[in-house]
């Protein structure tokens, strides 16, 4: 059963003050850290690409692991928004190149923003069970700051660039359970890129987070035959700290186990969720959490992920 064996990540040393961002927009540094929740955003260099993020990531994993052989590698997913250039070739098939993997390798982007680490895991798992494959790369890289407008107090205090990597194989640390999808695109003008640059209704995003995240993963349990006590960390995608807080107290149950860590990374998209798991569940003795994102779309995905006995 393919299952997540490990995760490794690249986070840019450069990036911006946010209390300084804050300040330009006439925000107080309470503002900053108790609704955004970042005090730094990291940022790509000029020169660096979306590939060049997912293979600063990937050769991390590999550092990691030795004994990952790159022959070994059959299945690449890259989940992104803003990939390299203009889209076209598919970012999944530049980083195989920069990485030295065989050309046997099924490369492939999925286009998803917040939700999308929720969506690549089952679409790899799926992917790779369907072809007997046996280890799969799922990568997220979703620099905003390529379509941010730094003049755009909604946006520009939000969003820091990172990328991680999830080694996906049948020897897994941790399988997945039960899942659960959902996509409403009349809410899809609400979260959008026009003429190059990002758009978003604050507003709007927050209420359609706090309807739908809390009632979903209820939703969830009750499909898995779980209770919330049965879950041991609620790791929710880190859109901003007030809606993280916002979920977590409307869901009703120990706003402690919803894990909140964005201060050094901002909302990095589809890489948040991932940045969690690698810092908070892979090392711990936890043995079931929920996941969570939410986004663009407007789309969302829960699942179960239960530690390999």
């Amino acid at each position: 059963m393919i299952g997540i064996k490990s995760i490794a990540s690249y986070v840019p040393a450069q990036g911006v003050d946010n209390y300084a961002q804050g300040a330009k927009f006439g925000k107080d540094q309470e503002f900053i850290f108790g609704k955004i929740g970042s005090t730094f955003l990291p940022r790509k260099a000029g020169e660096q690409e979306t590939s060049d993020l997912c293979v600063e990531a990937v050769n991390k994993l590999f550092a990691l692991y030795p004994m990952l052989d790159r022959a070994s590698i059959d299945a690449l997913i890259v989940v992104t928004q803003n990939g390299d250039a203009e889209g076209l070739p598919h970012t999944a098939a530049i980083v195989q190149h920069k990485l030295g993997l065989p050309t046997h390798v099924a490369a492939f982007d999925i286009s998803l923003g917040c939700s999308g680490y929720v969506y690549g895991l089952y679409a790899m798992k799926g992917f790779m069970e369907a072809a007997g494959l046996k280890n799969g790369l799922l990568i997220t890289a979703d620099p905003y700051s390529k379509i941010v407008d730094p003049e755009d107090r909604n946006t520009t205090m939000l969003f820091g660039d990172a990328a991680t990597v999830t080694w996906m194989s049948e020897d897994a640390s941790w399988r997945l359970g039960k899942s659960s999808f959902g996509t409403d695109g009349s809410g899809a003008e609400f979260l959008k890129v026009e003429d190059g640059l990002f758009f978003m209704n604050g507003r709007q995003v927050f209420n359609f987070a706090l309807l739908k995240v809390p009632a979903h993963l209820h939703e969830l349990l009750e499909a898995s035959r779980l209770a919330a006590d049965d879950i041991d960390l609620f790791c929710i995608h880190q859109g901003s700290a007030a809606i993280v807080d916002a979920v977590a107290r409307r869901f009703e149950y120990d706003p402690e186990k919803f894990v909140k860590d964005m201060l050094q990374t901002g909302n990095t998209v589809s890489s948040s969720i991932p940045l969690l798991l690698e810092k908070h569940v892979l090392t711990s003795q936890y043995k079931r959490v929920a996941l969570s994102g939410f986004g663009v779309g407007l789309s969302w995905g829960a699942a179960i992920i239960e530690r390999a006995e």
